[in-house]
């Protein structure tokens, strides 16, 4: 157990430290103006605009780093900074949610997949603790072969969530990717601009990363204990 907590300590601090910087760089990458003068939203638009994609969307929504694309209103939510600032995060990010919208329209076989886990990964990832103490309570308190099937079934659950974590990854790396294939080929942005984007979505991608080993880790442990047991 000793053991896990110290691998749990550090990825908690990898956690903080990949989240402090992404902070900075994209304070960073804020004092960069772009020199098109154009706006999150402007930039959003066009990039949907250039991928023939006229059923979706780009709206203001409040709060920071609050931005993401909803598949089922067919809406890119951009915080109000991104929406309305003109610089090179806000193209970043605009452009990366707009790397979504893309993979919704041409099917990408990775959010579709990661789609189809949402429902059933919502009910999962509050349950399966629970599910797996109430388990372990069972087999100790009455020996009951019931609770080990019990503390496995929270375990299943767990394990659903934790492959949700992992299929994000590639969904939310090949987003970064399209966003900044765009920017660059549609010579949106200047080379310093493209510079400080790429490198604002490296970071941003990386605390995705650093959530799925952190989810890993915790499966983990709780396969030792489940099935660990003599």
């Amino acid at each position: 157990m000793g053991t896990y907590y110290l691998l749990l300590g550090i990825i908690t601090l990898v956690s903080w430290m990949v989240s402090s910087t992404l902070k900075r760089k994209f304070a960073k990458y804020s004092k960069t103006q772009l020199r098109n003068g154009m706006s999150g939203a402007e930039i959003a638009e066009k990039m949907l605009a250039d991928h023939g994609i006229n059923n979706v969307r780009v709206v203001s929504v409040k709060g920071r780093l609050t931005d993401h694309y909803n598949p089922k209103d067919r809406t890119v939510n951009l915080s109000e900074a991104v929406y309305h600032e003109r610089n090179a995060a806000a193209a970043a990010v605009a452009a990366h949610e707009c790397g979504h919208a893309v993979q919704h329209a041409q099917a990408y076989s990775w959010l579709e997949m990661r789609s189809a886990l949402v429902p059933l990964v919502s009910i999962s990832s509050r349950l399966s603790i629970w599910v797996i103490f109430a388990g372990l309570m069972l087999g100790f308190g009455a020996g009951l072969g019931l609770g080990y099937w019990v503390a496995v079934l929270g375990f299943v659950l767990m394990a659903i969530a934790t492959s949700f974590s992992f299929a994000t990854l590639p969904v939310e790396y090949d987003a970064s990717n399209r966003a900044l294939a765009w920017l660059k080929n549609k010579n949106m942005v200047s080379r310093e601009e493209y510079d400080g984007a790429q490198d604002a979505l490296k970071w941003a991608a990386r605390t995705y990363l650093v959530a799925a080993l952190g989810a890993l880790a915790t499966l983990l442990y709780w396969a030792l204990q489940i099935f660990g047991r003599d």
